[in-house]
């Protein structure tokens, strides 16, 4: 479940998103990523994205290379070309995600390896795995469910494990809407007409997000801001954040 949706347009900004719960919501979004699984496979594999084209996939897989891990766990690997691309720079790769087609179709394209659990899974302890870096790109965009991972992300990692995360910049999506926390009504705009039923997300300020490692045992050694090379405008946020030795 990995994603650059754009935010909606103001209009679709006014659904009462509020108005459902938190895990409601949470659930909407695993509804809209097993409808939307073969559009989503291949728009990757087709290189449909231009803000991933531009720079977010080259910045993820370099922001795990400078960390030199031995092994990564990719947290909402989708269809597995993260998996995919470093392993072929020799690192030992899995991934894991909700989504039953998407880890079909990650298995079919390779050899690696990957699981089928929910963010609840790893959370409640029903899924474990130890890795020396966890990843998520574009894979956070719950509520309750992001919260009581990043609770259990700590105890997936060694000490000085390595916490890696891109997401929608806060600045850059936040429209004309206030600036606050909350759920938002997502959309596919500047995609295949392929695409339906687009997830909400939770809108996190930047504040919120760092609350989220902080508050979870993890100390923020780095945030990188892949641009727009033509715009200089923020495509996402990169948080790079370590264990701390008292989280364990």
């Amino acid at each position: 479940m990995s994603t650059t949706a754009l935010p909606a347009s103001p209009a679709a900004e006014a659904e009462p998103l509020a108005a459902a719960t938190d895990q409601a919501n949470d659930r909407r979004i695993l509804v809209s990523w097993a409808t939307n699984a073969g559009p989503w496979t291949a728009a990757v594999r087709e290189g449909q994205i231009a803000s991933r084209r531009l720079a977010t996939d080259r910045a993820i897989i370099d922001a795990v290379v400078d960390c030199a891990p031995q092994s990564v766990l990719d947290i909402g690997c989708g269809e597995g070309w993260l998996v995919r691309a470093l392993t072929e720079r020799g690192i030992q790769a899995a991934g894991v995600d909700a989504i039953p087609i998407l880890i079909e179709q990650a298995r079919q394209a390779g050899p690696e390896t990957y699981y089928l659990a929910s963010y609840q899974d790893i959370a409640h302890g029903r899924f474990r795995f130890q890795a020396d870096a966890l990843v998520c790109n574009f894979s956070l965009f719950g509520k309750t469910s992001v919260e009581a991972l990043f609770a259990a992300a700590a105890g997936l990692l060694p000490a000085h494990g390595r916490l890696i995360v891109q997401t929608l910049h806060p600045h850059a999506t936040c429209s004309d809407q206030p600036y606050k926390d909350g759920w938002r009504a997502g959309s596919w705009q500047g995609f295949s007409p392929d695409f339906s039923n687009p997830p909400p997300y939770y809108f996190r300020t930047l504040s919120n997000w760092v609350d989220l490692f902080v508050g979870n045992g993890f100390e923020i050694v780095e945030i990188r801001e892949p641009n727009d090379p033509d715009s200089n405008q923020p495509l996402a946020i990169l948080f790079m954040a370590t264990v701390k030795l008292q989280a364990l």
